[in-house]
This record gives C-alpha cells, structure tokens and sequence, in this order.
C-alpha cells in the first residue's frame, strides 16, 4: 500500500467512528451525550447492539492497526524500536476486542463487561504508549519534526480530560468524548501528515 492509501484508512477510522455514533445515538431519545458511555449503544441490552459494536469498535479498531503500519514504515528507520508500531496496533486491536464483548452495565462483574473494559481500558493504554514513543522516532527525519508538537499535545489532551469524571461527576459521559476526540485528532493529524508526504518533500527538493 501507498502512503495516501495507509492515510485513508486513518481518515476512514473517525469517519466511520463518529458517524456511526451520531446515526445511532440519534435513534434513542432517552441516550444522553451526558451521562451515557459510549459503550452503551453497545451494551447487552442495547438495540441494534451488534451495528455499534461490529461498525463502531470492530472495524474502527481494525482500520487503527492496519493504518499503524504505514505509519510506522513511514516514520521510522530500520532497527528502530517497535513501541510505536506495538502501542497503535495493540490500541486498535484492543478497540476491536471490546467490540467483541459488549458491556453488561447492569452486572458490571460479568465476564463480557470485564473482557470490555480490558478492551477499552488496553486500548487507551496501549495508544499512549504509542503516542508518547513515536517523538523519539519522528526527531530522526525532517519532515516529521513538525509532528511532534501536535502529536505529543494530543496525547497529553487525552489524558487531562480522562480526570473530567472527577471533576464533574454529574455529566462524565462528556469527558469521555472529548478523550475520544483526542484520541482521533491524533490519527488524523498523523494521516494528514503521511498523505502529504511525497508531496511536500518533493516540493522541498525542487
């Protein structure tokens, strides 16, 4: 695959990501942005649970990895260090695993609701060891030194929001999606770089 084609699997990820979240969210009245996890459109006693878990996380996290290998060919030198690659393709497989076992909210000890919180919990972790060990790569060329700084600031957002809950137990849910926005920001941000990078250095070069 071509960079342009690893980058539109990146883009499709939040597209299909959050697309699929407003057309779901919109067909039930009582779902609150505010209260509800996202997860919820997926739990065991959601309707429709299988769209949201099989479109929403499955394939989401299946585009992730398979767009963490054009990034990280992209971005890193031989026998450089496999963190990065490891955290954003563990990170999507692991989104994908929640998929796989829906929530139970109402029996949060059920192995299924467990299996999902390893899933989201891994998830999240695995994205920022990712995140965090692709500056050490990004230093090595030109071209990707520019992407430290957003990419770092992203990451970092991810993690000041993830304290929202405590601060305002009363609407959690929106701390939730503001890390989720981060989160994609930063595979759009990367995507957009990897798209644009055969042209600007070519432009560069002239």
């Amino acid at each position: 695959m071509t960079n342009k084609q690893y980058a539109i699997v990146g883009f499709s990820a939040p597209i299909i990501f959050w697309l699929t979240y407003f057309i779901m969210a919109s067909q039930r009245p009582e779902y609150s942005f505010m209260t509800k996890a996202i997860s919820e459109l997926g739990s065991l006693d959601a309707p429709n649970k299988w769209t949201w878990n099989i479109i929403g996380y499955f394939t989401t996290g299946i585009l992730i990895s398979l767009f963490a290998f054009g990034l990280y060919k992209n971005i890193t030198a031989e026998k450089s260090s496999k963190l990065p690659l490891i955290g954003i393709v563990l990170s999507g497989l692991f989104m994908s695993l929640s998929g796989i076992f829906p929530g139970d909210f109402d029996n949060k000890q059920s192995l299924t609701m467990l299996l999902h919180t390893l899933g989201s919990f891994s998830s999240y972790v695995f994205f920022l060891i990712g995140a965090f060990t692709y500056s050490k790569q990004m230093k090595k060329t030109v071209y990707w030194t520019s992407a430290i700084k957003p990419s770092i600031t992203f990451a970092w957002l991810t993690i000041v929001f993830g304290g929202w809950p405590f601060i305002f137990p009363n609407i959690p849910a929106v701390g939730q999606r503001i890390v989720f926005a981060f989160y994609f920001l930063w595979i759009i941000f990367n995507a957009y770089k990897l798209y644009r990078q055969n042209d600007e250095i070519k432009t560069t070069n002239r």
